[in-house]
């Protein structure tokens, strides 16, 4: 194994992750705190003959990523809350067409404009439901510089391999610290299964046993129908009952009958953990030196970090949650993580440790909620 070590910013991590998987095209609009990934992506992909196009808003970023991918490229953009609520009508077209390509979204304060500068961590249920229509949809949430890279080039992977654009939801803090990087090349890059038949009995939504077509391209020898209506397996329009159930739960089933595959979750001490935090993002890192500070007070505290937000890991929740006495989700919102935590808690008390302010939640503050809700127990 060969590596290269730097010191990055998050958003810089993100764009080397994106090119160490292969990825040669990118559409996006400016706008902060991923700007960063854009101005890099202009530089970077000319240079080993990529495409890097500014497009004039984030609705024609998200068409041209569709278009990109469909002629075989792997296209990726970067965006903040405004921008990837433009996106949304055409995330679904992606999901529809199955066309693989990656979103990172670099969370910032809001609603609307918001705080462009300052960062939160409230568009995960966004990331699951901002487009309309049954569907599925795989998210990323990387909680270090190192994770920006690693993750990054496993969300390039999962869309390859299930076809489908993957969410790699980041937030303002970890895109903008810095921190040592190993550019690592242990991690096997994943290209798109392309069809074994004669071009003329090509069937471009004809799925196998893992229900994840193969996937030609434009330009190839094989001609193929791609359509944002519901389609059969030919891609032209099919508008029967039974055609449009079997669409949709396929789309459901490929990424949820693999949800193993995609679940990417770490543990610090949560063997004997009677206080145990479930968290992602920036607010994971304080969760785990709140863990530090609790355990050097005799406080057993672990922590579940979630790097696969969607689909959500409820198993190893229910797992780790029937150990704990309390469960507690530190998350720079409201509480949107807490209520899918709350579902596979099995009974163990949850409890929302939760910042609005455009500030991170500090370790202090997350170990007094801690001893707070021990001593109401």
């Amino acid at each position: 194994m060969t590596q290269e070590i730097k010191f990055l910013q998050g958003n810089e991590a993100c764009l080397e992750g994106a090119l160490k998987a292969g990825a040669r095209f990118y559409a996006g609009y400016p706008i902060t705190p991923s700007s960063e990934i854009a101005e890099m992506a202009s530089q970077r992909l000319p240079a080993i003959g990529g495409v890097f196009i500014q497009m004039e808003d984030e609705l024609g970023s998200m068409a041209a990523l569709v278009g990109a991918s469909m002629a075989g490229a792997k296209a990726f953009t970067a965006t903040s809350g405004p921008g990837f609520s433009l996106m949304q009508e055409n995330l679904g077209l992606a999901i529809m067409t199955e066309a693989p390509c990656v979103v990172i979204n670099v969370q910032r304060s809001g609603p609307s404009t918001g705080l462009a500068t300052k960062p939160a961590q409230a568009d995960v249920m966004q990331a699951r439901w901002g487009t309309h229509g049954d569907h599925a949809i795989i998210t990323l949430c990387p909680t270090s510089v190192q994770e920006c890279y690693d993750l990054m080039i496993y969300a390039f992977n999962f869309s390859e391999r299930f076809r489908t654009p993957v969410i790699f939801l980041s937030d303002e803090i970890v895109g903008h610290m810095r921190e040592k990087v190993v550019l690592r090349d242990d991690i096997p890059v994943v290209d798109r299964a392309f069809p074994q038949c004669e071009p003329n009995q090509y069937k471009p939504y004809k799925a196998g046993d893992d229900k994840v077509p193969p996937m030609a391209y434009f330009g190839s020898e094989f001609i193929f129908h791609a359509s944002s209506s519901m389609h059969d397996e030919t891609g032209y329009p099919n508008n029967t009952s039974q055609n449009a159930d079997k669409v949709i739960r396929r789309l459901y089933e490929k990424i949820y009958d693999h949800r193993d595959e995609i679940s990417i979750t770490k543990e610090f001490e949560t063997e004997d953990a009677d206080v145990l935090f479930i968290s992602f993002g920036a607010a994971a890192r304080s969760a785990r030196e709140a863990v530090k500070m609790l355990r050097s007070g005799s406080i057993k505290a672990g922590l579940l970090q979630i790097n696969t937000i969607w689909p959500f890991p409820d198993e190893k929740v229910k797992r780790l949650a029937l150990r704990a006495k309390v469960v507690l989700v530190p998350e720079m919102n409201l509480g949107q993580i807490i209520n899918e935590v709350i579902k596979f808690s099995c009974g163990t008390p949850v409890f929302g440790i939760n910042k609005v302010d455009s500030t991170i939640i500090t370790p202090l503050e997350i170990v007094n909620k801690a001893k707070e809700v021990l001593q109401n127990a």
